[in-house]
């Protein structure tokens, strides 16, 4: 297999795709649109990365954003050419190998596919209650008492929940449509609130309120010396930054419901990748060059709000408010429909129950999206949003470092090395993937724990730690329901 970027006609992904079910009903141009609430995953670890690095931040957003060109060439080539839904349903799709496991007691290929599947699952999950929390946040600010100030004496776990169930509800109806109508709601979404938040981050610059001497004069810490301390600080906020600024893989979550994948996802992950490029530049620099390390952590994880009333007044900010909590919404529904496709994947794989299989008459995993309410509404009352943020990126490392593992295995194992390809990767990805893997494994998941300590105590780290592996008895109980299942089908069709 040539290791050359190609395209080839559409004949190719029959050869190599996995059967999902999943309907091929959108193209590139609605695969950017469906992953453009990913720029909002800046705004509330903008405050968390804040606290730790100041405006060096600025510096860890466009690294992570680069360092998602390079792994998410590697993902998007996988999910073009197996047809699978992203990370989880490339994993499970590659490690799986029934006749290696034949006769054995556990197929640990399986296993190590589901794993990493419900790893990715975990990194998206929590993006749902984050943000639905900080939404909650936005409308309890105190720079918009004059309008909801009503909302000020609600008590905030109470109106999360209200709007947890409010926005919930509504993507569910959106999604049950099908992905095509997600893609008609996202596209009205971006329209009214990617356009104003980049207004809202550009207005400081012209009006006098943007100084580059709060980037300058704070760009880090009092006392920052490079000591081993400080750099294990440094990676672990890029842990943490690469839960948002490499979420643009979102595009080849739906790897498997492309028309043509080989010419769709490529271009759909490219132009994820500059949008986001530009978005986490500007607001992370317009943000420290208005308001300062000391502005930002006065205001918390409704970052954007002062600003808001600075360019506009109480009147305008309203309007403002409203389109950024439109932003919100548009961003948990990117998060909603990827997670809920990957438990689509898994279900399929017997990876979980496979009930979350099944789709209704427009081919909508609807099951899979009731289980994600489920998991989501319960997540709400749990903490804050940085410290979900920061167990969640434990297991975004670990889907990212076996998701290269697995595009190293495509290129190496005779199942697939020698299968046609519709798109391929950049020559030499190969060893970028290595590098890559190593990076993730070594550097980013230990450093991840020094930060998730230092910043949070150890309980971030325990969260993480507990959701991650209570899916391993999970798994091994679903194997032998399987199992049995299987027995028994087989002892009925032998009845005479």
């Amino acid at each position: 297999m040539s290791d050359s970027v190609s395209v080839s006609g559409s004949s190719a992904v029959s050869a190599a795709s996995a059967d999902t079910g999943l309907e091929r009903s959108i193209d590139w141009k609605q695969g950017v649109i469906i992953a453009m609430g990913v720029p909002i995953l800046i705004l509330p670890s903008l405050y968390d990365l804040d606290g730790t690095l100041w405006a060096l931040s600025i510096v860890i957003w466009v690294v992570s954003v680069l360092q998602g060109f390079l792994q998410n060439m590697a993902i998007g080539e996988m999910a073009a050419n197996f047809g699978v839904s992203g990370i989880g349903a490339c994993a499970q799709y590659v490690f799986t190998d029934e006749e290696k496991y034949k006769g054995k007691k556990v197929n640990w290929g399986k296993f190590i596919g589901a794993f990493t599947a419900w790893s990715y699952w975990f990194t998206w999950t929590p993006v749902i209650p984050i943000f639905t929390i900080m939404t909650g946040a936005y409308l309890q600010d105190s720079n918009f008492s004059e309008y909801l100030g009503f909302l000020s004496d609600v008590n905030s776990t109470l109106l999360n929940l209200i709007l947890g169930l409010v926005i919930f509800g509504t993507i569910i109806f959106i999604g049950s449509r099908g992905l095509n109508g997600g893609a008609r709601a996202q596209m009205v979404l971006a329209g009214i609130t990617i356009i104003p938040l980049v207004i809202v981050v550009a207005i400081p610059f012209f009006n006098g309120t943007f100084s580059l001497d709060n980037i300058t004069d704070g760009f880090t810490p009092a006392g920052w010396t490079w000591s081993g301390n400080d750099i294990c600080m440094v990676f672990g906020c890029l842990a943490v930054a690469q839960w948002s600024a490499c979420a643009w893989e979102s595009a080849a979550t739906y790897g498997a419901e492309y028309k043509n994948p080989g010419r769709d996802l490529p271009k759909a992950l490219i132009s994820c990748g500059l949008i986001c490029l530009f978005m986490y530049f500007i607001v992370s620099f317009s943000v420290y060059g208005t308001l300062g390390h000391t502005g930002v952590e006065t205001t918390g994880y409704a970052t954007l709000a002062p600003l808001c009333v600075s360019n506009f007044g109480s009147i305008g900010a309203l309007v403002a408010l409203i389109l950024l909590v439109a932003g919100m919404v548009m961003l948990i529904q990117t998060a909603f429909l990827g997670s809920s496709r990957t438990l689509f994947a898994m279900s399929q794989n017997g990876n979980m129950p496979r009930l979350l299989s099944k789709t209704n008459k427009n081919g909508a995993p609807i099951y899979a999206m009731l289980f994600q309410f489920a998991v989501g509404m319960c997540l709400i009352p749990l903490g804050t949003p940085g410290m979900i943020l920061a167990a969640s990126s434990f297991g975004f490392c670990f889907a990212l470092g076996m998701a290269m593992v697995c595009f190293i295995k495509t290129h190496r194992d005779p199942r697939f090395k020698d299968q046609p390809r519709v798109w391929s990767a950049p020559r030499g990805w190969y060893y970028v993937a290595i590098a890559l893997a190593i990076y993730q494994f070594f550097v980013l998941i230990p450093c991840l724990a020094y930060f998730s300590i230092e910043a949070y105590g150890p309980s971030s780290v325990v969260i993480g730690a507990i959701i991650l592996l209570i899916y391993i008895p999970l798994w091994f109980v679903l194997q032998r329901y399987e199992a049995k299942n299987n027995d028994s089908s087989t002892q009925c069709r032998r009845r005479p």
